[in-house]
């Protein structure tokens, strides 16, 4: 197993952080390397900004449009993204559904979606969890009943996030409650614009409004956007799963705000704390095992032998770490981090504020965090998957 990097991957990487040196706007970065409020003016615009280049899609093979990276190349390209200042691409277009259109769907599906998921125009959302069906999503009950050429689609999703933004939902819905749970849901693909379709906001721990509910009411939904096959949706979503819980880990956002705790910790005169310092480096060290956890996995794929299966394992780890930090960096403000003005988090506000600009974010960032153990299937269950499918 070779963790090293070779010069042409490292030349890729000098390439791909000069681009982004030249395309990625400072707002943006000042935002982000600040924990200051992001818009959807400034998660679209990078999206469109990346599209251009075709690098929206930047795990797509060449054959849908994408620039046919290997596994390693993507890894150094979500890395200098993140260390950059970039936002993190809002994941549910371009990294969810798009792979599992590419698998799955129709030739007609992939000309009509894929293209506006790459440009950055067309922005998705995930309608999977429901009141009562989180981490057991099998037991979903918003039903689509099949009419004709339509599908008549009643129920409800939760927490999805930034839906108020979204144009298009890809859900998971029962077709068939005869069978068991698992063998009657469907993977269906709809236009939140369809009369029918209300969404209602969420306001979370941190005063945010990041997630929302989603209420279908006789929604109509031609036939031809289900992917694949009814009643088989149950493979698509485990699919988009695996997806979705290696891009939690996101070991790369964690570099980065390893560093950001140490300028906070510094500035706040805590880092000369030899216990103190000592959180920092237990998190440094726990953030670097994971790294060698997703280069272990970048390594298999490289030399052609089966993937890791520790997608659970990612989640786990990196979700924890996300929380860790959050409140190392509260943690270095004390009594400074708990009031925050919600219009501080605004990059150019002048206004009075409780201790440095940089504490303004700390509490809001904190309680947002609490969620990252839950969502994508709780780190009890994941626990209990690695147990089966990785301990055996």
């Amino acid at each position: 197993m070779d963790l090293n990097f070779t010069p042409e991957e490292q030349a890729f990487r000098a390439e791909i952080r000069q681009w982004v040196a030249d395309h990625l706007p400072q707002d943006i970065s000042h935002k982000v390397h600040n924990a200051l409020r992001m818009n959807k003016d400034d998660l679209q615009r990078w999206a469109r900004i990346l599209g251009k280049q075709g690098w929206h899609g930047w795990a797509w093979p060449k054959q849908f449009g994408g620039p046919g990276w290997n596994a390693v190349q993507r890894h150094l390209f979500e890395e200098e993204c993140a260390l950059a200042g970039a936002p993190r691409v809002v994941p549910f277009g371009p990294v969810m559904v798009a792979p599992v259109i590419m698998a799955f769907g129709s030739r007609e599906q992939q000309e009509r979606h894929l293209p506006g998921i790459m440009s950055g125009d067309v922005w998705w959302s995930q309608g999977y969890s429901e009141p009562g069906s989180g981490s057991d999503l099998a037991s979903v009950k918003t039903r689509a009943e099949k009419r004709g050429d339509k599908y008549i689609v009643n129920g409800q999703k939760t927490w999805t996030t930034l839906g108020q933004y979204g144009d298009w939902i890809f859900c998971l819905v029962r077709t068939d409650a005869s069978v068991k749970p698992q063998a009657g849901i469907s993977f269906l693909l709809i236009d939140m614009k369809s009369p029918g379709v209300t969404v209602r906001p969420i306001i979370m721990l941190d005063g945010e409004h990041e997630v929302n509910e989603v209420f279908f009411d006789n929604v109509e939904v031609p036939v031809e956007n289900l992917v694949g096959e009814e009643n088989k949706g149950w493979t698509y979503a485990k699919y988009l799963l695996a997806h979705e819980r290696t891009n939690i880990a996101d070991v790369n956002r964690a570099k980065r705000e390893l560093e950001r705790l140490k300028r906070i910790a510094k500035a706040e005169g805590v880092y000369e704390d030899a216990r103190f310092r000592d959180q920092i480096a237990l998190l440094e060290v726990d953030i670097v095992a994971l790294e060698m956890m997703v280069l272990r996995v970048l390594s298999a794929e490289k030399s052609g032998k089966q993937s890791l299966d520790v997608a659970g394992l990612l989640k786990i780890r990196g979700s924890e770490i996300q929380q860790r930090y959050t409140e190392l960096m509260m943690l270095a403000a004390g009594p400074y981090s708990t009031p925050f003005i919600h219009e501080a988090m605004e990059a150019g506000w002048q206004g009075d504020q409780v201790g440095a600009a940089h504490c303004a974010p700390l509490a809001s960032h904190y309680f947002n965090y609490r969620k990252t153990t839950i969502y994508g299937g709780s780190n009890e269950v994941q626990r209990n998957i690695v147990a089966q499918t990785v301990l055996g």
